[in-house]
């Protein structure tokens, strides 16, 4: 049997891979998360041991590793799911604690996590998975500023920490997926009507702006394919350094053209008509 802790399991997304692996059978799961009730139904699943831990705070992160060694001293994954998203302008409301936040959840709680299990990992020859976003590779799109910074962090963060592990024989991988029909993405069309209703400054940009966040969010990639990938990341003798998975067409047909022509196309669509 092997063990994997897995944060964010109260999630969506963590949800369903939590219950791939407790139905696969051969992976304990320690599934973590703030959301009692969702833990108290992964608890009833076989080999799934659920454990409130908030990332945000050590002393809850110290709380849930002393309960792992209780079961093992080693693990063979870590798997980094844990996130929140936002979307506001950057220079009205409260755009400066929206980014204290996301940074403190997406990047500081990725790296508290991997720092207080690493010696387990490392005991286990183990392998750190981290979740990013398909905004952390993309060009950042306008308004999801607090949001986009903290996957490009998380995405930088992964990168020096797969270098620095490859030394030690640790497989360090990102997964990057794109926008799935989840509670975390629902969310965003209410802080899209929230930036309206507040701005100053970008209310016809903003309400120009809406159908084509909705249409993006509107493609409901199949969720089967993320818990996939999540696993053969997991279990791949040699795991690809990356996992892109659900890409946006509309965005990744952006990447195409130089930043400078991508600033044009915003501008163009959402000026016109004035």
């Amino acid at each position: 049997m092997k063990y994997v802790l897995f944060t964010g399991a109260t999630g969506g997304l963590g949800t369903l891979c939590v219950k791939e692996l407790s139905r696969k059978g051969d992976w304990t799961v320690f599934a973590t998360g703030t959301n009692g009730a969702v833990l108290d139904q992964l608890g009833k699943l076989p080999n799934v041991i659920p454990l409130k831990m908030d990332i945000t705070i050590q002393e809850s992160i110290n709380a849930a590793h002393s309960t792992v060694q209780s079961f093992t001293n080693s693990l063979d994954a870590i798997v980094n799911f844990a996130g929140l998203t936002y979307f506001t302008s950057l220079i009205e409301g409260n755009s400066v604690d929206a980014i204290e936040k996301l940074l403190s959840v997406n990047v500081m709680g990725t790296a508290r996590v991997n720092r207080a299990f690493f010696e387990m990992i490392y005991k286990g020859c183990g392998r750190i998975i981290n979740c990013s976003s398909e905004s952390g590779w993309m060009t950042p799109q306008p308004f999801a500023g607090p949001y986009v910074l903290s996957k490009y962090a998380v995405e930088a963060y992964n990168d020096s920490l797969r270098r620095e592990l490859m030394f030690l024989g640790i497989p360090v991988i990102k997964i990057q997926p794109g926008s799935y029909d989840t509670q975390l993405t629902q969310q965003i069309s209410t802080y899209f009507n929230k930036a309206i209703n507040e701005t100053k400054y970008y209310k016809e940009i903003l309400t120009k702006m809406k159908p084509l966040m909705t249409m993006e969010l509107n493609h409901k990639n199949d969720p089967r394919h993320l818990v996939k990938s999540v696993i053969k990341a997991m279990e791949s003798k040699h795991p690809k350094l990356k996992y892109r998975v659900g890409t946006g067409k509309l965005l990744a047909m952006l990447e195409l053209l130089p930043e400078g022509c991508v600033d044009k196309i915003y501008k163009l669509m959402l000026t016109l008509h004035k």
